[in-house]
């Protein structure tokens, strides 16, 4: 750079001396006895000197200026708006399909169709859930607080067909397979306990709708237990326990 070669001569002679008394310090300069003398410079061939340098400082400041300051066009659709596109919906996420509960409904209700093993691999809770509130709420229509009732039933009643039917199987079922498939064949139980806020089931039309709904429940749901394990010819033994729950169900129902 030529800046700062025009400056050599300027730090070698007029710059900085150091003198001691009787030395004379060269042109622009004063004489003092025994002290030191900066000598007299013109500050405009150092800012020359310096100029090249000068604008290379300022190309630095404008990259680091470039760089904190960020483009508002790269935020412009917002940060992650891809990545929420592809996201599953919130319910799937939940693990709650309608499609799945609206097909056990139907295979509930219709006890002689044959299901679908497929529907079984989703063993979601939310069905069981709503259908057992709907049960006790439908209960305390009738002035039958059985909530408790409901829920110590429901735990004895899954652990036993949970036993049994590991025994019966070769391949073994889950805990929440249980769950789901007693859960979903509650439904023709909460139908027989909406009724008997009209008519009282004490009778012999209460003793028969309560036979039908026991039933009904104990086909269904032996029909979705010997399809999921592929247990066949063997539905009769997987329906007798399940009556005896939805029996316990039943006289909470009646009385």
């Amino acid at each position: 750079m030529s800046g700062f070669g025009q400056n050599d001569g300027f730090y070698q002679g007029n710059f900085y001396e150091q003198q001691s008394s009787g030395y004379d310090m060269g042109p622009g300069g004063q004489q003092f006895g025994g002290e030191q003398q900066f000598a007299q410079f013109d500050y405009s061939q150092t800012a020359q000197g310096y100029g090249d340098s000068g604008a290379y400082y300022a190309g630095q400041q404008s990259y680091m200026g470039s760089i904190l300051t960020p483009d508002a066009s790269q935020f412009a659709q917002g940060p992650g708006t891809e990545n929420f596109d592809e996201e599953p919906p919130l319910m799937e996420e939940l693990g709650i399909n309608f499609d799945h509960i609206i097909q056990k409904t139907m295979t509930v209700l219709n006890p002689l169709k044959s299901a679908d093993h497929t529907i079984m691999q989703d063993t979601d809770l939310a069905g069981p859930l709503v259908f057992c509130l709907a049960f006790g709420g439908s209960l305390l229509l009738s002035g039958k607080l059985h909530f408790g009732y409901i829920y110590g039933i429901g735990v004895v009643g899954c652990l036993a067909m949970y036993c049994l039917l590991n025994l019966m199987s070769v391949t073994g079922v889950s805990a929440s397979c249980i769950v789901s498939v007693l859960g979903y064949c509650l439904l023709p139980m909460i139908a027989l306990s909406f009724s008997s806020i009209l008519i009282s089931l004490q009778g012999i039309v209460g003793t028969v709708l309560t036979s039908l709904a026991v039933v009904w429940c104990s086909l269904s749901a032996s029909k979705l237990f010997v399809s999921a394990l592929a247990m066949d010819h063997q539905q009769p033994l997987v329906a007798y326990p399940c009556a005896l729950v939805y029996g316990v169900f039943a006289l909470l129902t009646v009385f």
